[in-house]
């Protein structure tokens, strides 16, 4: 009688996460914008954001489909190099737990907490960050607004407080 029950189970689709040196490789050969996940192993928003907004299906389909989605360890020893120069964590000390020493890139884009995801151009220019968690409607805006290049047009408050105001949210929580 439960043979076969299995067929109806689907498997949930996932973000397909890569390196940032990744993501700047794949860039060169299709160019596409990138989103950036910058994350600690103690931070519990950042788990929140992994449970609750990167496993929701609209985002999974939207950031893989306009987007080369990228994970990275705000406080790790992931050697990365992005715009000519290498970045590595010098001062990481492995097996610790809890806070470690933040990587060189983290300083270098400028993120102060996490987490912070970045946004990048198709040709790996960062755009903006936006930090802390969103759920999948909070979100969805910002996503939405870098994917379509109508960040370009944000220029005074006053139309940014326009867009939101005008947004008709697709994504289901």
């Amino acid at each position: 009688m439960f043979i076969g029950l299995g067929t109806y189970v689907q498997a949930q689709e996932t973000i397909k996460w890569m390196t940032f040196n990744e993501a700047l490789e794949l860039q060169k050969k299709k160019p596409k914008k990138i989103f950036m996940d910058v994350y600690t192993d103690w931070c519990g928003p950042c788990k929140m954001l992994d449970k609750q907004t990167f496993r929701n299906p609209d985002v999974v389909k939207y950031i893989n489909e306009h987007y080369y989605a990228v994970k990275f360890n705000g406080e790790g020893n992931e050697t990365v190099t992005y715009q000519g120069q290498t970045y590595t964590n010098p001062n990481y000390m492995p097996g610790r737990k809890g806070r470690n020493a933040v990587h060189q890139l983290t300083q270098a884009l400028s993120v102060r907490a996490y987490p912070t995801m970045l946004f990048f151009d198709e040709s790996g220019k960062l755009i903006q960050p936006i930090s802390g968690f969103y759920p999948p409607k909070k979100i969805e805006i910002f996503l939405k607004l870098f994917a379509s290049d109508d960040y370009k047009q944000m220029d005074t408050q006053e139309k940014w407080q326009q867009y939101q105001a005008n947004f008709k949210g697709t994504f289901v929580e």
